[in-house]
């Protein structure tokens, strides 16, 4: 009795790590099947809104430049919104808009990002809020291709559509872009894909550029970039 006892229990012993084996193979393979299912959703949405007009302007901040170009280029979409992720000074980009006798109502402020990463876990939700479908991507040159691969990532699981507008800068960028950054950022932004269907932070530093109080800022006195050219 007690050999057959033994034996009942060395068997259970190696029965435990196959059922675990088992258990884990299987975990696997529903998480491979949600993942194939929510890839396909998501690429058929993606093409389906592709061949749709753009209906938001998203400026990545990082130069004057792009707010000089958004500001004109949103003459020609004067119905859709404009998200500004921590670009220049708010009255800075005020003053731009107003030279160019350019609407401000539909133009908003993001001032929580401190990265490019951090453009888009912010403004994300932002987009989204707004059921943005296919964006006007603004950035320049010397963010690529970072920038555009992180924002067809983040947000291409998102459903949508980015159409990317490159500007030019002058002289010499602050930026450089080198590949181990571009690996880190690409690695996050992969792992946060899916997170950010389902988490969607908020921002405290959101504002209309119509919520400026110009006087103010110039009681308390701003600088602008010189490339900007604007007149206080």
């Amino acid at each position: 009795m007690k050999r057959n006892g033994s034996i009942n229990s060395t068997n259970s012993l190696r029965k435990k790590p196959r059922e675990l084996w088992c258990r884990i193979q299987n975990i696997f393979c529903g998480l491979c099947l949600i993942l194939g299912f929510w890839l396909i959703c998501t690429t058929i949405t993606l093409v389906s809104v592709s061949s749709q007009p753009v209906d938001a302007l998203f400026v990545l901040g990082g130069s004057i430049q792009r707010e000089i170009y958004v500001a004109k280029e949103a003459k020609k979409y004067p119905d859709i919104p404009i998200l500004i992720s921590h670009g220049s000074p708010e009255p800075c980009v005020w003053l731009i808009f107003h030279e160019e006798n350019t609407e401000l109502q539909n133009t908003w402020l993001e001032n929580c990002a401190n990265s490019t990463w951090e453009n888009f876990y912010y403004s994300i939700p932002i987009l989204r809020r707004w059921g943005t479908h296919k964006v006007k991507l603004i950035t320049s040159p010397t963010h690529l291709p970072r920038a555009q691969w992180m924002a067809q990532i983040l947000l291409g699981a998102n459903g949508i559509w980015v159409e990317p507008d490159i500007i030019q800068e002058r002289g010499i960028p602050g930026n450089r872009e080198f590949w181990l950054k571009t690996g880190l950022d690409m690695t996050r932004s992969l792992l946060w894909a899916g997170f950010s269907t389902i988490i969607q932070p908020r921002c405290t530093q959101v504002k209309r550029l119509t919520e400026l109080d110009m006087q103010a800022w110039e009681h308390r006195g701003f600088k602008c970039e010189y490339q900007g050219n604007v007149r206080k």
